[in-house]
């Protein structure tokens, strides 16, 4: 089938290449979406190529198996430099509203608010990825939680075709969201995208195209203060100079971190190959260059068993396994 206009298909790399922990085979294929206008032939585009939709980011919380992978990519509209900017789009009562395609680097929305004086964003400092990703995981960091800043998305589903979701019918909590009438949860562990099943492309599937955000006024010399804050905490309590997927689980509750759980059980440091949990966070795997999928998979399996045993909690992934 002839890519539709606006729809690029390639031949898709190795995931080894592009997640940041620097494992993982090689799709079916992968689809860019250059021109949401193109978004209605993306089913037909997706059933001819095989495979499950994957929607793909930038490859920060993925560990995917070292293999052929049943999954095409879909990669949604980008930001720069090949895409549109994030922009002004309005205001509202006494918010600034930001509007930013799903595929703009969370760093460069971040920048964008910043540089216009617009406040609430930076205790999301240091997180890689992009912000579709971050509104789909609802990302936070110090205080800060996506969800709570957004005003409305894009979103495309074969069900429903593009359509505009307004934050009252999105329910965001930790680590995911669920958007009212996609019949989806937003965060099942090992669903490649915000799938309700995992099976054929015309299944009910849903891609964040662009997101709106809600910010207040601040002054930009005290937001870039609190940015440089938040990022020195974060390189000297994480290791984010290293191959790493983020956080390996979520926290079972506020008072359970599970980084301090995995500590407790006796983990930090505990490797498996070329894979072992971070000396410097126990919540992150980090890769030396030679790990693998199942190394990796050996010691999420550890961990729980390690961590249940010990203190009673089960460890629930925030990463997102593709095999």
């Amino acid at each position: 089938m002839k890519s539709p206009a606006g729809l690029e298909v390639i031949k898709a790399k190795s995931l080894r290449e592009r997640t940041s922990i620097g494992i993982g085979g090689c799709p079916v294929a992968e689809v860019r979406v250059n021109d949401e206008r193109a978004l209605a032939a993306l089913p037909e585009l997706l059933a001819s190529l095989g495979g499950r939709p994957a929607v793909f980011g930038r490859g920060t919380n993925i560990l995917a198996a070292d293999r052929e992978l049943p999954i095409t990519l879909v990669t949604p509209p980008p930001g720069p430099p090949r895409g549109e900017a994030p922009s002004i789009a309005g205001r509202e009562d006494d918010l600034t509203l930001v509007r930013a395609k799903a595929g703009v680097s969370l760093p460069q929305v971040l920048a964008f608010a910043a540089a216009n004086g617009l406040a609430g964003m930076s205790g999301l400092a240091g997180i890689p990825g992009s912000l579709g990703g971050a509104v789909f995981m609802n990302a936070g960091s110090f205080g800060a939680e996506t969800g709570r800043m957004v005003h409305s998305i894009e979103v495309f589903s074969p069900k429903r075709g593009l359509v505009r979701v307004p934050a009252a019918d999105i329910e965001f909590s930790y680590r995911k969201c669920a958007i009212k009438g996609l019949g989806n949860d937003g965060g099942r562990q090992n669903s490649p995208c915000g799938c309700a099943e995992r099976g054929h492309p015309g299944d009910s599937w849903f891609m964040i195209v662009s997101a709106t955000l809600a910010l207040a006024g601040g002054r930009e010399p005290s937001i870039r203060e609190h940015m440089r804050e938040c990022l020195h905490k974060k390189s000297s309590s994480q290791p984010i100079a290293e191959r790493t997927a983020g956080c390996v689980f979520k926290n079972p509750a506020p008072d359970a971190p599970a980084g301090m759980l995995i500590d407790r059980a006796g983990l930090k440091g505990k490797g498996a190959g070329g894979m072992r949990f971070s000396e410097v966070h126990a919540n992150f795997l980090v890769n030396d260059g030679s790990g693998s999928f199942d190394q990796a998979m050996e010691l999420i399996e550890l961990a729980r068993e390690k961590v249940l045993a010990q203190s009673g909690h089960s460890l629930e992934l925030e990463v997102r396994v593709w095999q």
